[in-house]
Formats: C-alpha cells, sequence, structure tokens
C-alpha cells in the first residue's frame, strides 16, 4: 500500500487512511493540548468542550476550556466561543475567558456587544484589563473618542482598589496613550508603573516585568532616563529584581532614527550597584524586546549599560542577560564584541552562543561573514547548528541557489536535512512546488523528510496536498501531518480522536 501511495498522482481518501494508520494510544492525553484545541479550530468546539469535561480537576478543567474559548475565537466562532466561556464554573476563569472574548467582539465590529461583555465581568483586576483591551482595539481603528472613553474606564477600575496586575493595564494604556498622541499622559502612566514596581517587588515566574515593557519602548523611542535612574543604587535597601519569562513583543516599535537624550558613551552607563532596581533579567527582556527594531545607537547604548551590569551585579540571571545582550550585538554588526562576550563562558555554552551569534549575523543581512564565521567554529554539531541558521535566512531572503548549495555541503546528515527541510519550505512558498518535492528527495532521515512534505502540505494547492499528505502518513504516521491536514480535510483531527477512543 506504502509503494502505491507514494507514486505521483495516486489520491486516496485521506480519512480512510488515518482511519488505517492510527491505533489507540493510551498514552496520548486527549482531554487537554492540541487535540481539543485542534477540534476547537476546526469547527467541532462541542466535541473538544466534551473531552475537556472529563477533566476531575476543576481548575485544570477549567484552564483548558479558556484555551478552547481562545482558539474557537480566533477561528472565528465568536458565538460558540462566548457560549462556551459563561458555561466554565469557576468564576475566575470564567472571567479570564470573557476578558479574551471582549477584544475579538471588538474587532469584529461588535463593539456593542463588547462593551456589554465587559461589563459583565465580575473581577476589578479583570475588568481593566477588559476595558484596557477594549481601548487597545479601538486606538487601533482610529476611534479616538471611544479610546479615551475605554481608557479612563480601566484606569477608574484599577485605581478604584489596590489589586495585582494594575502595573499591567497601565503598562497597556501607555501604549494606547502614544497611538492617541498624549506623550505627556503616556509619561504620567508610565510613572505609576514605576512606582508599583518599586513597591510591589514582584517576584516569580509570571509575565513580563511590565516596567520592562514601558522601558523598551522608551528606549525605542530614544529615551534612556528612566532605564539609568532605575540602574542607579536606591536611598535604601535594595529592590530584588524578581524574574520574568522573555520572548514577548511590544505592540508598536518606536521611530528606531531617533537621537538619544544624553551621552551614549560608556560613562553614561555606570557606575551600578549590586542594589540597583533593575536586574538582569528585567534588563533581559528590555533587550530582547528592541532587538528586531532598535536603530544602532539605542542598540549600542543598551549594550554598554548591559555590560556594566554584568560586570557590577550579582550574578543572578547573569547567563540570562549575558545571551540577550551578546544576540543584540550580533544582531548589529558588532561580531568581535559578541564573541568576546562568549570567553566568560564554560566551552559547552560558548561554542552554542557562537551558534546563535551566526544566526543573528545571517538576519542582519551579512550571509557572507555568517557563512565565514560558522566554518570557524572547531565543534562539529555547533557549527552544523550555525550552517543551518545561514541556510535558513538564506532561503528566507529568497537565494535558494545558494541556500541549496550550502545545505548540501554540511557533512552531518541530520543538520544536512534540517537545512533541506527550510529550502523546500521556502522554494513552495515562492511558486515552486516541483522543485520543493523533489528536494525532500534528497533528504536521508526518514521524520525529516516527513516534516518536510509536511509544510509542503500546507502550502499546496488541495489535490497535490492530498497526495503529499498520504505520502507523509505512510513515511512518519499521522502525526506530522495532522496539524497541516485542517485546510483540505477539516474533519481530520476528529477522526484521529474518535479512531484512538474507539
Amino acid at each position: 500500500m506504502g509503494r502505491d501511495i507514494l507514486q505521483g498522482g495516486f489520491e486516496p481518501c485521506l480519512l480512510a487512511l488515518l482511519r488505517l494508520s492510527v491505533g489507540r494510544d493510551p498514552g496520548t492525553d486527549l482531554t487537554s493540548g492540541w487535540f481539543p484545541r485542534a477540534l476547537a479550530r476546526t469547527g467541532h468546539l462541542v466535541r473538544a468542550a466534551e473531552l475537556a469535561y472529563t477533566i476531575s480537576d476543576e481548575l485544570k478543567q477549567g484552564t483548558e476550556l479558556v484555551e478552547l474559548v481562545k482558539a474557537a475565537a480566533g477561528a472565528g466562532d465568536l458565538g460558540g466561543a462566548q457560549a462556551l466561556a459563561e458555561s466554565i464554573p469557576l468564576r475566575q476563569l470564567r472571567d479570564q475567558a470573557l476578558v479574551a472574548l471582549v477584544p475579538r467582539w471588538a474587532r469584529a465590529g461588535e463593539r456593542a456587544r463588547a462593551v456589554a461583555l465587559a461589563e459583565r465581568i465580575r473581577y476589578p483586576h479583570n475588568r481593566g484589563w477588559a476595558w484596557a483591551l477594549l481601548a487597545k482595539a479601538a486606538a487601533d481603528s482610529g476611534d479616538i473618542d471611544e479610546t479615551l472613553r475605554f481608557a479612563a474606564r480601566a484606569d477608574d477600575e484599577v485605581s478604584s482598589c489596590a489589586v495585582d496586575g494594575t502595573e499591567q493595564v497601565l503598562a497597556l494604556l501607555v501604549e494606547v496613550a502614544v497611538a492617541t498622541g498624549d506623550h505627556d499622559r503616556a509619561a504620567a502612566l508610565a510613572d505609576r508603573v514605576e512606582d508599583i514596581t518599586r513597591s510591589r517587588n514582584p517576584a516569580g515566574w509570571s509575565k513580563p516585568r511590565s516596567l520592562a515593557v514601558v522601558l523598551a519602548r522608551e528606549a525605542l523611542g530614544g529615551d534612556l532616563d528612566r532605564l539609568d535612574a532605575l540602574l542607579q543604587p536606591p536611598p535604601g535597601p535594595a529592590v530584588g529584581a524578581g524574574g520574568t519569562v522573555c520572548g514577548w513583543a511590544l505592540g508598536e516599535a518606536g521611530d528606531q532614527d531617533m537621537v538619544l537624550e544624553g551621552d551614549l558613551d560608556e560613562t553614561a552607563a555606570g557606575p551600578f550597584s549590586t542594589g540597583s532596581p533593575l536586574g538582569a533579567w528585567d534588563m533581559a527582556c528590555v533587550l530582547d524586546a528592541v532587538a528586531e527594531t532598535a536603530g544602532q545607537d539605542v542598540a549600542l547604548a543598551l549594550a554598554d549599560r548591559a555590560e556594566t551590569l554584568l560586570e557590577t551585579g550579582d550574578g543572578r540571571d547573569h547567563d540570562i542577560l549575558l545571551r540577550s545582550v551578546t544576540l543584540l550585538l550580533a544582531r548589529h554588526g558588532q561580531v568581535e564584541r559578541a564573541m568576546a562576550l562568549t570567553d566568560r563562558l564554560d566551552p559547552v555554552l560558548s561554542v552554542a552562543r557562537q551558534a546563535d551569534i551566526v544566526g543573528e549575523l545571517a538576519r542582519s543581512g551579512d550571509t557572507g561573514g555568517a557563512v565565514a564565521l560558522a566554518h570557524a567554529i572547531t565543534d562539529r554539531r555547533a557549527r552544523a547548528r550555525a550552517l543551518i541558521e545561514v541556510v535558513r535566512e538564506l532561503a528566507r531572503r529568497g537565494d535558494p541557489g545558494r541556500a541549496g548549495a550550502l545545505a548540501h555541503a554540511i557533512n552531518d546528515r541530520w543538520a544536512q536535512g534540517e537545512a533541506l527541510l527550510a529550502v523546500a519550505r521556502e522554494l513552495a512558498r515562492h511558486g515552486d512546488p516541483g522543485r520543493a518535492e523533489t528536494l525532500t528527495r534528497s533528504i536521508a532521515h526518514r521524520g525529516t523528510r516527513a516534516r518536510a512534505l509536511a509544510a509542503l502540505v500546507e502550502l499546496s494547492e488541495p489535490s497535490r496536498a492530498r497526495r503529499l499528505a498520504a505520502q507523509v502518513v505512510v513515511l512518519g504516521g499521522w502525526d506530522p501531518v495532522l496539524p497541516v491536514l485542517e485546510r483540505i480535510v477539516p474533519r481530520s483531527v476528529a477522526v484521529v480522536v474518535d479512531q484512538m477512543m474507539s
């Protein structure tokens, strides 16, 4: 059967093929995660909810139902999503689901319904967040009057009583104020975010510190005054920095070409005390947020301050900040300076960081320099990973010939397959599916070849996509292709779930 399916032009019934390839797998969790959310996205919200309601833990059940609400709303089923949100037993989680729906209704042109939903939210911190999201949606649509009204309501909600999350609401209102052109209001809101952050000493695994969001926005606008003030030692006991999860991005970028206020030399960045209110992790969040959009002056000024903090800090979250400043420097062409920072790490981490630098250098546009730097890496695995990053960037920039040649020059067969996968995807994306399919056949590892074909399924017209999907099922089973089958076989996820539970 497998050989017949792999013949060009043969289009089997994919639902039948899925039923044949899927067996019972009691180790797979069908009640939470990707499966029920995929059901919700593909018009099977009721079935997804049934699976979630089998979860015995009420908190886990509610959390999964919130995710299903978001998935259904993202697919456009706002009515179904709201009905499910209103059925969530735990009130706090029901509030969270309704908050997620408020901006969705507004962006769908149902602002009155969004307002009515915001009025029904129970808890003050959730109400403030809902009105702030409404203000952002109105600002994005250009309705200044409604933006100001919603923003004022959000501010009233969080000002009426002290609640957790106030600084997050205020940070979003900073963005809204900037969008309306009220920079004085934005600065006043930013001051309040700073005051709350200093007083509450937040810690633990949470969303990015709201103050870091504000600092990144100000830095992109060329203003480092608040950042410098926070890097100075406080007059009293030091405020702990705590921890946050990085990887977020600002909604809007500031002007990359503005001149920074004050001096940009190294003396402007120090000296800093170990007791400065801004910790290494917070500083890393700022660097990560501006890496893609900051101008050269801003990037280098921030790098100076980050390096000084590394030298004078107490070492907590040191490696996190070291990584962020290294990649920021590489993105802005400061390769020698970035490589020098890797000498502070042990050899294993150092070569891994060198591969990261190669990737950032390629993304900055210097693919030739990136190739040379990759070949200079002595560790075989790190060198291969660096070359994969260069191949991906060459393919993304529309140079599949050079990308393919570099991929075939990689000695490691697994790494070569990963690089060729990227080239095949870009060929298909740019209208050459035949050449992309041919390239996938040169991938040695069966699993990588299956993933490459799965990527082509998503980018191909229906007839070719069905044939390629069948090949993926034969090569690697249903798992690698199922996420991309939604477009051509809407019932595919439901079939797999039914088969596994039968």
